[in-house]
């Protein structure tokens, strides 16, 4: 996510001079260097004063010993992370008291400058800080904001592991297609095309996906019944519990990984 990150701010314009990049394995900060023509550092502390911006782009395990690395030099500045699961409240201790943080939660398509990003602030950051966090995260995709710091938890469960979803669903429309007698490639190509051409469809329509859904399923024919064939399952149903199963393991990691002791 980090180098989505990077990136994108390059092909958006940011001076590469004006990005700094941490990481402990060297054939990583290797990567980065050749990549991004950035400027790389062996541990956050080596760039974290002379940043007024701060993106923590690490595992969650991980982001309590970056944090205690850099919490003296952290002082003022804004603070962003992209560590699933972990509060503000958390991150912000470990850094010494402090509350100018912005929590991220993106999704894997920033990857390719087309994810959905979500985005809670303390009450330190400011309507700038916002700003810049917007130009930061646009860069690989799309943000919303939310109030609430729990209703990241249900950003994770259907952005973070939507992906999942959409792949599990590629991957039925496959095994279908060569039960069908497609071969793989045609099946790969007619799965993957399908679905994004309906998620395209989506988005430029003002309409609902029921309402989408109604118009290409003509009474009496194929895909009526294909539907029925899922309605009789209850496939929605199970798919909204899958949800919000994922949205309670979120809270239950953040829950566990914030603790003061291990």
């Amino acid at each position: 996510m980090a180098s989505a990150l990077i990136g994108g701010m390059i092909a958006q314009g940011w001076a590469r001079a004006d990005i700094l990049a941490a990481d402990i394995d060297a054939g990583a900060r290797e990567r980065l260097a050749a990549s991004f023509g950035i400027v790389t550092a062996a541990s956050p502390t080596d760039i974290a004063a002379a940043s007024d911006c701060l993106v923590f782009a690490v595992k969650p395990q991980q982001l309590r010993t970056v944090a205690a690395e850099v919490a003296s030099a952290a002082r003022h500045q804004l603070v962003v992370s992209i560590a699933a699961g972990i509060l503000t409240q958390d991150l912000g201790r470990w850094l010494g008291g402090h509350d100018r943080i912005v929590r991220v939660m993106p999704n894997t398509p920033a990857l390719l400058r087309a994810g959905i990003s979500a985005a809670f602030a303390t009450t330190g950051v400011s309507p700038d800080d916002r700003t810049r966090v917007d130009a930061l995260l646009g860069a690989v995709g799309k943000v919303i904001w939310v109030a609430n710091e729990g209703l990241l938890d249900g950003v994770t469960a259907v952005s973070g592991s939507g992906p999942a979803y959409a792949f599990y669903l590629i991957e039925a429309m496959q095994e279908a297609a060569t039960h069908l007698g497609f071969d793989a490639e045609q099946a790969r190509l007619l799965s993957i095309e399908t679905v994004l051409g309906a998620a395209k469809l989506a988005a430029a329509s003002d309409e609902t996906a029921a309402t989408l859904r109604a118009r290409v399923t003509s009474k009496g024919g194929t895909t009526e019944r294909a539907v029925s064939v899922l309605e009789a399952r209850d496939v929605k149903a199970h798919v909204v519990e899958a949800i919000l199963a994922a949205a309670e393991k979120s809270r239950e990691l953040g829950a566990m990984l914030g603790k003061d002791t291990p």
